[in-house]
């Protein structure tokens, strides 16, 4: 199969409440796809089954071209690492990588070239207590690495990470897929994945709203115009302005944003001063990841979290 991970109508139902609810996966190989959605959205859910964990209610997957009844053949070629990393506090980096290999049968000569792929080989000696959040998540994807895997599984990396940890872990993953492995990661931080990711898949209340090419979904999004007037007693003119041309327009936060392509920017600076209207900002900007989830999903809420899916609903 081409896909490193597909699927067919995947479902997961806990308590009669359906977590999962058929997917139709195809993740193409060498890429950093992003697992987009809510917190509750299915994510997690979802990578247990891939990785064998629990057994899909309904449907069938294939993870690196076998299906997931046989979990025995596929997960020696994938690494994962599902909410957070395991350690041994009181051991040394390099000695929760010894006991992982160990007990997992991976190449003990690997410790050192994971703990350098990770930037970590600084530190490895000193005991995993005395990391920082950022470092323990990178000895986490270190010890993911230790099977030489083909795919590597990441659920929420950045979860908890202070803004520098997050780009820590931002430009590792880009390392890790410059040599060659395929890269599913899981979030609900979508600036983080945007600025990482070549495809995503996109799940609410566990069924897909997208997959494919970051850069295609962002094209489908018309970039967004902020105007400001001098006044705000104008903001309803200058809306209607934009309206009556064909470019829906809402007033938000002191500004009318109106969906329309930069062009228009000139057109409405002109319609402006005809009416009396002075502008001190007027800007385009291209609509990001975040504009797209909510306008798939019908959201009109800038948060995330599970009350972004209880009002997607």
């Amino acid at each position: 199969m081409d896909a490193v991970i597909s699927s067919t109508g995947l479902a997961k139902t806990y308590g009669g409440v359906r977590r999962v609810d058929g997917l139709d996966l195809a993740v193409p190989a060498g890429v950093v796809s992003g697992f987009v959605g809510p917190n509750g959205a299915g994510k997690t859910t979802t990578l247990r089954m891939l990785l064998g964990l629990i057994r899909p209610t309904e449907g069938r997957a294939w993870v690196l071209g076998t299906e997931i009844t046989k979990p025995h053949v596929y997960l020696p070629q994938v690494g994962a690492m599902i909410e957070g990393p395991a350690m041994t506090p009181a051991l040394s980096g390099r000695a929760n990588l010894d006991l992982l290999a160990v007990l997992g049968g991976h190449d003990r000569s690997r410790i050192g070239e994971t703990l350098q792929l990770v930037g970590l080989a600084h530190r490895a000696d000193d005991p995993f207590r005395s990391y920082s959040l950022g470092m323990k998540q990178r000895l986490g994807i270190a010890a993911a690495l230790l099977p030489d895997p083909k795919l590597l599984l990441l659920d929420e990396p950045t979860n908890g990470l202070d803004p520098a940890g997050i780009v820590e872990i931002r430009q590792l993953l880009r390392r890790l897929a410059g040599t060659g492995i395929t890269v599913f990661v899981s979030s609900h931080l979508l600036s983080e994945l945007e600025a990482i990711c070549d495809h995503l898949v996109m799940i609410r209340a566990g069924r897909l709203v997208f997959q494919g090419p970051t850069s295609e979904l962002l094209a489908r999004q018309l970039p967004r115009i902020r105007a400001v007037p001098e006044d705000s007693a104008d903001l309803p003119v200058l809306a209607r302005l934009a309206t009556d041309r064909g470019n829906p327009a809402i007033i938000s936060d002191g500004a009318v944003v109106v969906d329309a392509p930069a062009t228009f920017a000139g057109e409405l600076n002109r319609e402006a001063m005809q009416h009396g209207i002075t502008l001190v900002e007027l800007a385009a900007r291209q609509n990001n990841l975040e504009d797209a989830f909510f306008a798939l999903t019908g959201s009109a809420t800038g948060d995330t979290g599970i009350t972004t899916l209880e009002a997607a609903r």
